[in-house]
């Protein structure tokens, strides 16, 4: 027992040691970094090396949002269930399948130092600030590791992970009947809310179509609003970058540096395949066939700690995987397997270095990577270069398969056999037009009819489509010569309003053809006026964009046009109960609003809230505000589309305007909580401080 007490002892000794070095190393670290935050509360971090900007970096995040660094960590290594409880173990099991401890620190320590450096800086500046800020608990995260950078090494909202159904997960593990999928439902009504589209815009313009014969680009992220920070991080190494940092990581994911600019939109391309498994039980173990082999089912136990009521508990599951991937659900008998991208370290080394990329083939030598899963990439540069990448990870596969169902994974021929090269891909670099874009429609418009050719590529490079933000970007970047930094800015948010532009005279149509015994005629002679007159252009003042948004969710919820009228009828109704009168002005009903700095943001009618005036993108606008009503309200809350906005021109020096929703800062005490509130509602672009 006294041995004991001595070992004990001795260790409580080395670990105060321990403690104490890395207060001193801390220290030293913070010594060679400087944060000035500007007149918005932006920090502009400056650092001796790089893994110095790192540390004062992710320290200013943790300043202005601790919570959302630390959310999106949980989330990223499968620990949502230890803050929130029983609720998230299936979300949490989903990450497991993929994200191991043991697997990401051997990765960590394979890696090479630079990347290591950055990795230790990033945690030191994490345990530092909650150092220096005893007062504030973290929920889940006591003590930041460097290996944990790598568990979220891709700055998208949705990686590809997500797309795997925790619904069909919980059904499989948890031996429970699946539950069907359902969307919200506004209050009052019995039928489901459109789904609001995801995704971005990005625009860049080449010398040829520039006033000051500059590359200009734009960069418009369309996230859940505050799922980024805006900032500008600087070394003595040659770092230099401005612009949006996903809240954790250590790299700008949509920005510019003195030379270049990146801007990030969601890709439609086939980067994750599943597999219908044969498998067969032998004994108390499973096989699976492939080819003429039964090969073992991989087994494993994954445990998923959960919160309750009187403390900890946890939860084992047995999970099976193949040589394709883990099992992630069954369908008609067959056990179905997922096989994604999982590189961290080179997805977390081309996210840094492409923020070092000073010119077009330094960038593309990082997309060489490819590790960039799930985007498209818009990209500009000061030597006047404008591109597109279309995506940047796609398996190369046999064309004869339907890639978008599940494949037969006992046949060998459904294997991937590499990937496409970028010049194997719809890629675009300096169009004669002078234009490229993406709103996260498919590549065979984006630079107009100088565009990648669909017949010349696999089926599997792209599953979309075009959308209405497509069309409208088309009308407003062809035949427009001479761009500046404001006609550009003035073409991302024109108000024109593509969806409307088509469904509205097909609802005219329909009135003036009508019987005129039709009892909805006289009902609705107004208002069919005021649309058949309207330039179908949004405007906080406009009575018809009231019209026509409640029009079109209603005319959602049915399957066949021949209910337009009666949906007008009803969205008038709607109107009327809600707001008093269907001839309620657009700002009047879609609102900006932020209360509180909770992750999942309360809305309420009594509270302060501004007018926007444009609208969901499902309509065309390609400034996005996807905005619905909730639970006690009655005006419509914004919580996604616009986040951040940058206008940038590349030349002998950088110019940029930009704005991001709200403000800086998480916290509502500050004065950056909502300062940019007016200027985002109102498109009102802010000079960059670069």
């Amino acid at each position: 027992m006294k041995n004991l007490v001595l070992i004990c002892a001795a260790c409580v000794a080395l670990s105060h040691r321990a403690v104490a070095q890395d207060v001193t190393r801390w220290q030293q670290e913070a010594q060679r970094v400087t944060i000035i935050r500007d007149d918005w509360g932006i920090p502009h971090i400056y650092g001796t090396s790089d893994a110095d900007a790192v540390f004062g970096l992710i320290y200013a995040q943790a300043e202005d949002d601790f919570n959302r660094v630390e959310t999106n960590f949980i989330n990223a290594m499968g620990r949502l269930a230890e803050a929130e409880g029983e609720s998230a173990i299936y979300r949490d099991l989903r990450m497991k399948l993929f994200i191991d401890p043991d697997s990401m620190k051997a990765k960590y320590a394979a890696s090479l130092p630079w990347l290591q450096e950055l990795m230790i800086a990033w945690a030191d500046g994490l345990n530092y600030y909650l150092y220096k800020h005893p007062q504030v608990t973290p929920r889940v995260i006591k003590h930041f590791e460097p290996w944990m950078a790598l568990t979220f090494s891709e700055g998208s909202i949705g990686g590809d992970i997500e797309g795997i159904s925790v619904r069909d997960l919980e059904a499989f593990y948890g031996k429970r009947a699946a539950t069907p999928a359902t969307q919200e439902t506004l209050e009052g009504s019995a039928t489901p809310a459109p789904s609001e589209p995801s995704g971005s815009n990005g625009i860049a313009i080449a010398p040829s179509n520039s006033a000051n014969h500059h590359a200009i680009l734009l960069i418009n992220p369309h996230t859940s609003f505050f799922f980024r920070a805006e900032v500008q991080v600087v070394s003595d190494e040659g770092l230099n970058t401005y612009g949006a940092v996903t809240w954790g990581q250590f790299f700008v994911y949509q920005g510019f540096n003195d030379r270049a600019g990146w801007m990030h939109t969601s890709s439609g391309v086939d980067a994750v395949d599943e597999y219908l498994e044969t498998i067969v039980k032998k004994g108390d173990d499973y096989v699976y066939r492939y080819g003429s082999e039964e090969r073992p089912v991989i087994t494993s136990r994954i445990t998923v700690p959960y919160k309750t009521a009187t403390g900890m508990a946890r939860r084992d599951f047995t999970v099976y995987r193949t040589h394709h991937g883990p099992i992630i659900r069954d369908e008609n008998g067959k056990w179905v397997s997922v096989r994604l991208m999982q590189e961290p370290v080179k997805a977390l080394t081309q996210s840094y270095t492409r923020t070092k990329a000073r010119d077009y083939k330094s960038f593309r030598q990082t997309m060489e990577l490819h590790t960039n899963s799930s985007n498209n990439t818009i990209f500009a540069d000061a030597d006047g270069n404008i591109a597109y990448f279309h995506a940047n990870f796609i398996p190369r596969r046999e064309p004869r398969f339907d890639w978008k169902r599940p494949v037969d994974g006992s046949d060998p021929a459904t294997e991937w056999q590499g990937l496409l090269s970028i010049d194997e891909s719809p890629n675009l670099l300096n169009p004669p037009n002078g234009w490229l874009y993406n709103t996260n429609n498919s590549p065979w418009s984006a630079a107009g009819t100088n565009s990648p050719k669909r017949s010349d590529y696999p089926a599997y490079v792209e599953n979309g489509a075009e959308n209405a933000r497509g069309i409208h970007a088309l009308l407003v970047l062809s035949n427009k010569r001479d761009f500046t930094i404001g006609s550009l800015r003035d073409a991302a948010y024109d108000s024109y309003l593509t969806a409307f532009a088509d469904l509205i005279p097909q609802l005219v149509k329909a009135y003036d053809d009508g019987p005129a015994s039709n009892p909805l005629k006289p009902k609705l002679a107004e208002q069919i006026e005021l649309l058949r007159a309207w330039d179908f252009r949004w405007s906080t003042t406009s009575i018809p964009t009231s019209l026509a948004v409640f029009w079109g969710e209603e005319l959602g919820r049915h399957s066949v046009p021949e209910h337009g009228l009666s949906a007008l009828s009803a969205a008038s109704d709607r109107l009327t109960r809600d707001f008093g009168s269907w001839k309620t002005p657009w700002g009047d009903i879609n609102r900006f609003q932020r209360l509180t700095g909770d992750i999942v943001q309360p809305f309420n009618d009594a509270g302060p809230s501004i007018p926007v005036g444009f609208t969901s993108s499902r309509w065309g606008s390609l400034a996005s505000f996807g905005a619905r009503q909730y639970p006690g309200t009655k005006k419509m809350y914004g919580t996604s589309g616009n986040s951040f906005v940058a206008v940038v021109e590349f030349g002998d020096s950088v110019r940029a305007r930009a704005v991001t929703a709200g403000g800086e800062s998480g916290d509502p005490k500050s004065p950056h909580f909502n300062d940019q509130a007016s200027r985002y509602s109102t498109e009102n672009l802010r000079d960059v401080y670069f």
